[in-house]
């Protein structure tokens, strides 16, 4: 993926090609201490008003004019199909969207999550996911797919980049952990990696990427930014955490129809 030189930064996938989208951090808004400064989270302990305008930066520099909506996350594996008739500020819970109608922006937050965008330029329809462990484990990125196809995407036109998320090396985690994946599939031990004793190290990215596979998509890009180390350009959940932080942001990422 590379970043692109605008007053706020975001990086973009060459899988994609020209449809609007773009993955962006936590440079280049209004907010400030922890959650300096483009916080994004609705759900954040952040003035309203500068989560507002920070979102509307991150509309202007991908699809002026459009209808920014999301969700309220919920680490599941429900794809909402949106259109011109929906309400598009209703943030309904599910985790992942799809749409053919022009001017309306998908908008996934994640802070160690994976985010994952999909177009079929040739159908005009695109979609976004919000991908942690629980939802990638129960077909979030297989619901998207599903949805899309419903509106005229084909699934080998379906291309997909997976943005900014935790990384290997710093997503430790326990053994019951790696019975859900491997008790799902044994061939899942595969995205697991030896760590300290009675852990190991997922590697979430690549889990994602290889269900996308599976499910027919034939390209896919993984952006192997670390959100848990990237700390100046990355909201982490779980470095908040580590580092007892009051609270923590969302970075947000998007797709649209012009």
């Amino acid at each position: 993926m590379e970043t692109r030189p605008v007053t706020v930064p975001f990086a973009t996938a060459p899988s994609l090609g020209d449809i609007a989208h773009g993955f962006f951090g936590r440079r280049g808004g209004v907010s400030t201490g922890e959650l300096a400064s483009l916080n994004c989270g609705l759900g954040s302990n952040d003035d309203p008003a500068l989560i507002a305008e920070n979102r509307r930066r991150v509309t202007d520099a991908v699809l002026p004019g459009a209808t920014l909506t999301g969700l309220y996350q919920v680490h599941g594996n429900r794809c909402l199909i949106v259109d011109g008739d929906s309400d598009l500020a209703a943030r309904p819970e599910a985790d992942a969207l799809a749409t053919r109608t022009p001017g309306i922006l998908l908008g996934i937050l994640t802070a160690d999550c994976v985010p994952v965008l999909f177009a079929d330029p040739e159908a005009g329809v695109v979609g976004a996911a919000h991908a942690g462990w629980k939802g990638a484990l129960a077909g979030v990125t297989d619901a998207t797919i599903a949805a899309m196809e419903s509106l005229g995407a084909t699934r080998a036109n379906i291309a997909v980049a997976i943005g900014p998320c935790i990384a290997r090396a710093s997503y430790e985690v326990d053994e019951n952990f790696v019975e859900r994946f491997t008790a799902d599939d044994p061939a899942n031990e595969h995205f697991f990696a030896a760590g300290r004793p009675g852990h190991a190290m997922f590697d979430i990215a690549a889990y994602v990427a290889a269900r996308v596979a599976a499910a027919g998509v034939r390209r896919i890009a993984i952006g192997g930014q670390d959100t848990y180390v990237e700390a100046e350009d990355y909201f982490s959940y779980r470095r908040a955490c580590h580092k007892n932080e009051n609270s923590y942001g969302r970075q947000l990422s998007v797709i649209g129809l012009k």
